[in-house]
């Protein structure tokens, strides 16, 4: 996974709240293999009408946001259904961080787990920052190692849960940061060989006292 720590480019301005997984990627679209990508997907109902014609004033089609790395939006962004391919969606589409002032839970960590930052900006930041950019304003500033929007002549903290932090910065799954923790890991377990060898069974013991597997 690509690390994240810090990012300047264009910014879209989505100021909606309650944007939820089915809106950001509708379902029978999902059917598609991954790798076939996703990108073209997002916001799909929002973003075209029923004859398949961009809206011309839906933000995302707005020919000076082209290109856009960051998304602004209101609250609760990611709620609903726990589908990982609205992650899939907004990364697909060149989006790599969300700014917002909350998110959906399990949405949250599927960003995180696919290298998508979640980052938590107060309301008032949020609605400065919207007004900015549907002023004109187009590049934004976000700093993962200083946790540090910018915007103009504007900062602002974000907040994001410290572990996945740590797994942004390095670009880590849940498996490279277990094994981040692998002396301390292999240091207790020799501890605990030592202190309570009656719990640790000896492995070819344990093979030669297992049962035999049907047709033995």
């Amino acid at each position: 996974m690509q690390p994240f720590r810090a990012l300047t480019a264009t910014a879209c301005p989505l100021p909606q709240a309650n944007v939820d997984t089915d809106q950001l990627i509708p379902a029978r679209f999902m059917s598609r293999p991954r790798s076939a990508g996703y990108g073209e997907f997002l916001l799909h109902d929002l973003r075209f009408g029923a004859d398949g014609a961009p809206r011309p004033g839906f933000p995302l089609n707005d020919p000076a946001r082209a290109g856009s790395a960051i998304l602004v939006a209101r609250r609760n962004f990611g709620s609903g259904s726990s589908r990982e391919a609205a992650a899939y969606a907004l990364l697909d589409h060149g989006i790599r961080c969300v700014l917002a002032p909350s998110f959906g839970d399990i949405f949250s960590s599927n960003a995180v787990n696919n290298g998508l930052l979640p980052a938590r900006l107060e309301e008032e930041a949020i609605e400065a920052l919207l007004a900015w950019l549907e002023a004109g304003g187009r590049e934004v500033t976000v700093d993962l190692e200083s946790r540090l929007v910018t915007a103009g002549d504007a900062r602002w903290e974000f907040t994001i849960d410290p572990v996945w932090r740590t797994k942004l910065l390095n670009g880590w799954t849940d498996l490279d940061l277990t094994l981040s923790h692998a002396p301390r890991i292999e240091a207790f377990i020799a501890e605990d060989r030592h202190r309570r060898p009656w719990a640790w069974l000896d492995r070819a013991a344990g093979q030669q006292d297992a049962p035999a597997g049907p047709g033995r």
